[in-house]
């Protein structure tokens, strides 16, 4: 009889966290979520921390479910968002809560670092775009600011890893994850010492290199003691959620473009090698960590994260999220358009402030009702899809002929429309859970249950319901668009 396999996976987004149990049976993985919590970003002293100790918690919390329920693990992996890194000091000690990316500090911290290495030469050697709260950057600022912790920090683990650490005792760098750093040389797959040397730090601190499906260590006593189980194997996964997102698109053939949607959207294709060139620097791409050596050529774009503040606001509103997308088509279409990457929306006082003064100031009519400002978000998103998407034909070695949608925003089946109706190519959606399934699914690889991408992918396709969206109403959209890029 062939022996049950239990994958743990731990997936944790920038606002909430989900322990969840896969497992692969007759070709079809099967899931189940065990925990779901907060993640809860706290302001102190006029900054923004991570609480590292409270999702160390909630994970040791969800592994002692399964043993309680007497289940056997066989692997467990972390997922996390990018960029935001932990400092340890010489006794494994964790010296501060993580600063979170959207902490204030690094306000023009790209400026302050350029006058180091110039950005051309950054670029060069990264191949990443260019954002504030990338992690080179945040630790410039912290090594200009005189950090405390940081001028004792004997490692400095990205979140993921931060974890795994917490769990086993092993001090990794997983490949994925220190993509998006801005640190990693995709050519080498290795941190660009040149990079780091100037705001005086050393490889050494950030871990061995390991890859999605390498195995980092065991529980370690302490934590078999406080779960219940034993020496379970701690796997790493594609330690970035993107990168765990795309390893469960459910694609055919490699001409596919994806959109992994939830407070980002990201948007791009997968390469066998980095992009790195004049067009790419100009429209500031990124060239991220994939699975099995692949590249993830992508942008990030604002996301449901405009959504999710306006909600917290919003007084009249419905509570059910679902019934506000439906309200939103009740609004006037194109009446006003805002561009999601100003940055006025990234951490706002007030969304809906921030969203009418940037119609105010661009001579558009104003959205007053959460009908007419949800509308507005739903129909700038589906615009900007479209205008990154012209740039990746520009850019990608292949033709696209589909986009893949994962991530939470596929439940919005007015914005899948929108997307399919503005790129003008069909649209398919799922899996919603991407991030899970993909942790699972490189479990699963790790265990030898599969032997690689495709077929992950082709048990995910078997496994779940796509839908598709075919473009609709193309001369209305294309007229809509001109005023949108005119703004």
């Amino acid at each position: 009889m062939e022996k049950t396999t239990n994958f743990f996976a731990v997936d944790l987004g920038a606002t909430s966290g989900r322990t969840i149990l896969g497992s692969i049976e007759d070709g079809k993985l099967k899931q189940r979520e065990i925990t779901r919590f907060p993640n809860t970003i706290i302001e102190l002293g006029g900054h923004f921390y991570w609480d590292l100790y409270a999702l160390y918690n909630e994970i040791v919390k969800g592994l002692k479910v399964c043993a309680d329920e007497g289940i056997e693990l066989t692997s467990i992996g972390i997922d996390t968002w990018g960029c935001d890194f932990a400092v340890f000091g010489a006794d494994g000690g964790l010296l501060r809560n993580p600063y979170c990316y959207r902490d204030p500090h690094t306000e023009g911290a790209m400026e302050e670092y350029f006058k180091l290495i110039p950005k051309e030469k950054v670029y060069e050697k990264t191949g990443i775009q260019f954002m504030n709260f990338n992690s080179l950057f945040q630790l410039a600022t912290m090594r200009r600011n005189n950090d405390s912790a940081l001028s004792i920090a004997n490692k400095i683990l990205f979140i993921p890893d931060a974890l795994m650490y917490m769990l086993t005792g092993e001090a990794v760098c997983e490949y994925t994850v220190l993509s998006t750093s801005q640190m990693l040389n995709p050519r080498t797959k290795t941190i660009d010492t040149d990079l780091i040397d100037v705001i005086g730090l050393k490889e050494s601190q950030f871990g061995r290199y390991v890859n999605p499906s390498d195995q980092v260590g065991t529980l370690t006593p302490e934590v078999q003691r406080l779960t219940g189980l034993g020496a379970v194997p701690v796997v790493a996964v594609a330690g970035h959620d993107t990168g765990a997102a795309v390893a469960a698109v459910p694609a055919q053939n490699p001409n596919f473009a994806y959109l992994s949607c939830g407070t980002w959207s990201l948007l791009g294709i997968e390469t066998q090698e980095a992009i790195i060139n004049e067009k790419s620097f100009e429209y500031n791409f990124t060239n991220e960590g994939g699975i099995e050596g692949t590249t993830r050529f992508l942008k990030n774009i604002c996301g449901m994260w405009l959504l999710e503040r306006c909600r917290k606001e919003w007084t009249d509103a419905p509570a059910n999220v679902n019934q506000i997308n439906e309200d939103a088509m009740t609004a006037e279409p194109f009446r006003s358009f805002i561009n999601p990457d100003d940055p006025r929306f990234a951490n706002p006082t007030s969304m809906v402030d921030a969203i009418q003064g940037f119609c105010k100031e661009t001579n558009q009519p104003v959205p007053e009702t959460y009908q007419q400002i949800a509308r507005c978000i739903f129909e700038s998103l589906a615009m900007r899809y479209r205008q990154i998407l012209d740039y990746l034909r520009e850019l990608a070695p292949f033709p696209i002929e589909k986009l893949h949608v994962i991530g939470g925003g596929t439940y919005n089946q007015y914005l899948m429309q929108m997307a399919a109706n503005s790129i003008g190519i069909p649209v398919v959606t799922g899996p919603v859970e991407g991030t899970a399934i993909g942790n699972i699914m490189l479990q699963a690889k790790a265990s030898g249950l599969v032997s690689d991408m495709f077929q992950m992918r082709k048990i995910i396709a078997e496994s779940i319901k796509l839908n598709t969206y075919l473009p609709q109403e193309s001369k209305a959209w294309d007229e809509a668009y001109q005023r949108f890029i005119n703004l």
